[in-house]
């Protein structure tokens, strides 16, 4: 461990956490203050009547409220103009992001257009924009992104078919409700995928050259917590215990990234969902074998200390890489109990699209952190494990 590393930590937003936490957003708008609410979620937490929900909440206080719920799997510049064009009408003071990663992120893009202008593509990089946002309520309602703690945006330019990243201390939620009975009704392909992404999150964050003490242990905990619940969340979703504890280990792994961003799994999977609209957890979760064994050589009692808070047994009389590979194997295995695909063989990915999407991964700053030093090469060829592509360069 490197102390010297730990220069400044960020706690993120204020938390409400357990069962029935809803019941705080009636607090937060009346103590605040709050006369204009707008509301921002997918059309899946409408089906669902999570919605349903926060407007009782909403409605028990004097402000007014209304719903942007034209939010898709991977929102776009088209989405963040939309929710902009209502936001300038309605003039909320008070933004709710309601759902999993991709309404926060959008409430998030929102919230720092409203007081700073222009158009999302103008804020890519950290820092870019000068005015604090429009306060911000997330509420999520998947375990998986930590998008309610961290200080990221993300969204696809759809003129370059690109996924830029805008962050900020000024972007983040100002509070963060974690209730496990919103996660109860998630259906099981989503719990798998948003599941093993919290996952991603812990082991990249953990990996990481930016890792310190802090987020190592915060890192550690959360691979502990996911590995031993995600199984029980998927195939049981009314397991509160279960979803109480995946909400709270992808809660763990958001603050832990949120300060030593991420690495290669990330940085590759963003083009795979700009171009051919691959659901971000699943991309990541495909990958992330993949990754891990790329990574190995360059920190195995890391990848050793993965495998041990996932359960496995280590033999101290193995070699250390032997050791080490059981995190892969682990995670290997997680996947398949839990009907991750194994590829992308199902988007008709063609070997002329690896090189640019490589090329785009590369613009990532999570591969600067990235364990292993990787070039453009490495990305191909690890795109080509998950693809079946061959691409020569």
């Amino acid at each position: 461990m490197s102390f010297e590393q730990l220069s400044q930590f960020n706690l993120g937003p204020d938390l409400f956490f357990g069962a029935g936490a809803i019941a705080h957003v009636q607090e937060i708008i009346e103590k605040e203050g709050f006369e204009r609410v707008m509301i921002i979620c997918d059309e899946g937490i409408e089906k669902a009547k999570i919605l349903d929900q926060v407007m009782e909440q909403i409605k028990k206080t004097e402000a007014k409220c209304t719903v942007f719920s034209n939010v898709e799997a991977n929102p776009t510049t088209g989405t963040v103009d939309a929710g902009m064009y209502l936001l300038e009408r309605f003039q909320p003071d008070l933004l709710i992001g309601l759902g999993g990663g991709s309404p926060i992120d959008v409430a998030k893009a929102l919230g720092m257009l409203a007081t700073n202008g222009g158009q999302i593509t103008d804020y890519e990089g950290m820092d870019k924009f000068e005015h604090e946002s429009l306060p911000l309520l997330a509420i999520p309602t998947t375990a998986g992104t930590g998008s309610e703690v961290t200080i990221f945006t993300v969204v696809t330019d759809t003129a370059t078919e690109y996924k830029l990243t805008a962050g900020g201390r000024k972007l983040a939620p100002k509070w963060a409700l974690l209730d496990p009975e919103l996660t109860l009704t998630l259906p099981r392909k989503i719990t798998a995928a948003t599941g093993l992404d919290a996952l991603v999150h812990a082991i990249e964050s953990y990996t990481s050259t930016m890792a310190h003490p802090l987020t190592e242990a915060l890192a550690l905990d959360a691979i502990r917590t996911i590995s031993s619940n995600l199984r029980q969340a998927v195939y049981n979703g009314e397991n509160l215990s279960a979803r109480s504890a995946m909400l709270y280990g992808s809660l763990l792994a958001g603050i832990a990234f949120n300060n030593t961003r991420l690495g290669n799994v990330h940085a590759m999977s963003h083009p795979l969902s700009a171009k051919y609209n691959v659901p971000h957890g699943v991309a990541n979760s495909v990958l992330l074998p993949h990754v891990m064994e790329f990574n190995l050589p360059a920190a195995p009692e890391k990848f050793m200390n993965i495998a041990k808070a996932m359960g496995e047994s280590l033999d101290p009389s193995h070699p250390l890489m032997k050791n080490a590979n059981k995190a892969v194997e682990a995670v290997k295995q997680l996947s398949t109990d839990i009907q991750i695909p194994k590829d992308f063989s199902d988007y008709n990915i063609p070997d002329e699209d690896i090189y640019p999407m490589a090329k785009d991964a590369m613009k990532s700053g999570n591969v600067l952190v990235n364990p292993r030093q990787t070039s453009i090469e490495d990305i191909i060829k690890l795109y080509e494990q998950t693809t079946g592509s061959a691409v020569s360069v």
